[in-house]
């Protein structure tokens, strides 16, 4: 185990290295496509086509971009759509988190293309993937388990995520919510040292500093507690909606068999060229909207078209079928929704005097916590993301009230809503294994039937036909002297074969089937002792004291470890009557006591 865990580490370490690259890559892939499609020059410099000057041309360029896209996953592989999250769970609930090598290759193809054209995204989501599809390979390459190779999926993915945002704590939270679905050691400990990495390697590469640079800030949260509370609720229903709507529009792309689908994303393409023309700033990953959104820079009227606008260009475009992250836009959309509320409020409550910096802040996350169900993770996203360790009060805040509206409406989140509608069910959460918690003491049987090892086959197969369950229904019988030991086990295998040899049945049954017994200790963990059911092949292990195995104290069969899962289910869902239930239990007693008397 230390081996393996060691051997983990060490090629988690090396993932890490190399994802750092392939965000760095990325980035400066979409940097080109950006200068190309809306500039005509030859350059990686990470910029935002807003500042073009193609006139009505820009409504173009999209729609080749979403053509481009259609026809890779038409020819390529149809896993490249979608905003890569999901993708990468898909493959480790159904996959063995095995994902294709071309994967690797398409998918941040695709997205540069996407986002390079205008597309609404972000880097993140196709980087999660491609840095997801890159731990999987990896795992491939080797000699692995399944469960080996998901954490090496899930450090690619992690990492990809922390040096995206330069934000390491992040990804090791995304790959623990949404890609591992466990929290232990042999798996967080390797996504720790990914994540690590891959933001040493992006500070080399794009220097120090946060994602988004902003100035001090008052939150005033203790007087502004009321506000936050309502932001959070106005967060979760707008989180609700976001989330419906685009199940609507993936429903509608979906069953719209008159135009082929490669043609899909070229479509939602052409309403953002439209919107695009109109309005700039949805093209692109707008990070330096984000930024002027955070820095309360945008007056009302351009708060309301980013927030609208680029909501629905990105339900469009995600509807569509074309490649690309969510949480970049969902980001500006759930701070410029944050501002928003704080300049209304301003104007309609008498004396609020909000901040709507400090509200876009504590907003920002709140949409993606909401929609997502990975609150720890994109809490503690927006605050990294801003290196303002005041904003942590009103961001959980805002994201716990926002994530609980969610939880108590929706069903399923953005991530998991199209893998449920095919039939998967995805972990609703982390808890450790059932059988590592309790002991075989806990489970045994302690009424065991046993047999002498001097009853004769034809004796023994006689009672089980007399018996109704304690010989009938056991595959395996412990064979006990007069003294009190165990001596044995004899099986219905071994009975079957001792009568083929001798149909009589004359022989013993410790002669026909008295061979050493696999057993159970009380003290043990009940997980170990089905593991040692499993690999001997037996239904039922005796339990022997370890001081002295030839002791018998229980048995343990099947049934044992679903009296295990009864209890949990006893503590999940079983009400026991508290005090004030018993005291008026006891107050209606007395009472009809004394009318009785």
């Amino acid at each position: 185990m230390t081996y393996r865990l060691g051997f983990v580490c060490l090629v988690a370490a090396f993932i890490g290295v190399c994802t750092g690259g392939i965000a760095f890559l990325l980035y400066s892939l979409i940097g080109l496509c950006t200068n190309l499609a809306f500039y005509h020059v030859w350059s990686f410099h990470f910029r935002s086509p807003q500042a073009n000057h193609l006139g009505m041309w820009a409504i173009s360029v999209p729609v080749v971009g979403g053509l481009l896209v259609g026809l890779m996953a038409k020819y390529g592989s149809e896993k490249i759509r979608g905003h890569g999250i999901p993708e990468a769970m898909e493959a480790v609930l159904t996959s063995r988190s095995r994902i294709e090598a071309k994967i690797a290759i398409l998918k941040p193809l695709s997205a540069a293309i996407a986002i390079g054209t205008g597309g609404p995204f972000g880097a993140e989501g196709p980087i999660i993937q491609t840095g997801g599809a890159f731990g999987s390979l990896i795992g491939q390459l080797f000699s692995t388990t399944a469960t080996e190779r998901k954490v090496l999926l899930a450090c690619g993915g992690g990492a990809g995520l922390a040096a995206t945002f330069n934000a390491p704590l992040t990804g090791i939270l995304l790959a623990i919510e949404l890609l591992l679905f466990e929290f232990q050691a042999r798996s967080f400990i390797p996504v720790v040292l990914a994540s690590v990495m891959a933001v040493a390697v992006r500070l080399a590469l794009f220097g120090k500093g946060p994602m988004f640079h902003i100035g001090e800030i008052d939150y005033h949260f203790a007087s502004g507690l009321p506000f936050y509370l309502a932001l959070g609720l106005l967060c979760g229903l707008a989180a609700v909606g976001f989330s419906v709507a685009l199940k609507k529009l993936e429903e509608l792309f979906d069953h719209w068999k008159s135009v082929s689908s490669f043609l899909h994303p070229a479509v939602g393409a052409l309403g953002l060229g439209i919107v695009g023309f109109l309005f700039p700033r949805v093209l692109g990953s707008g990070y330096d909207t984000i930024e002027d959104v955070l820095n309360a820079r945008l007056l009302l009227g351009a708060l309301l078209l980013v927030l609208f606008f680029k909501a629905f260009v990105v339900l469009l475009s995600l509807g569509s079928g074309t490649s690309g992250g969510t949480l970049a836009p969902m980001f500006m959309i759930s701070a410029a929704l944050g501002s928003t509320f704080a300049v209304v409020a301003n104007r309609i409550v008498p004396g609020a005097h909000l901040v709507p910096a400090a509200y876009a802040i504590a907003a920002m996350g709140a949409l993606l916590c909401a929609s997502a169900r990975a609150t720890f993770t994109f809490m503690v996203c927006a605050f990294e993301t801003t290196h303002d360790f005041h904003a942590l009060l009103p961001i959980i805040l805002v994201c716990v009230v926002a994530d609980a509206v969610a939880y108590a409406l929706l069903p399923d989140s953005i991530m998991t809503q199209k893998m449920s509608s095919r039939g998967l069910t995805v972990p609703g959460g982390y808890e450790p294994a059932i059988l590592k918690a309790v002991r075989v003491a806990d489970l045994m049987r302690p009424e065991v039937t046993t047999v002498p090892p001097e009853m004769t086959v034809s004796e023994l197969a006689g009672h089980m036909g007399r018996v109704e369950s304690g010989f009938g229904l056991l595959r395996g019988m412990p064979i006990v002297a007069r003294e009190g030991c165990l001596v044995g086990v004899v099986t219905q295998g071994d009975l079957i074969r001792s009568l083929e040899g001798d149909p009589s049945g004359q022989e013993s049954v410790y002669d026909a089937g008295g061979h050493p017994p696999v057993v159970a200790y009380p003290d043990e963990l009940a997980y170990d002792a089905l593991l040692r059911m499993l690999d001997h092949k037996v239904g039922r292990l005796p339990v022997v004291e370890r001081e002295d195995p030839s002791r018998l104290v229980g048995y343990l069969n099947r049934a044992s470890f679903l009296d295990a899962w009864r209890h949990r289910i006893d503590e999940e869902f079983a009400r026991e009557p508290g005090w004030l239930t018993r005291l008026r239990g006891e107050r209606a007693a007395g009472w009809k006591k004394k009318l009785s008397g």
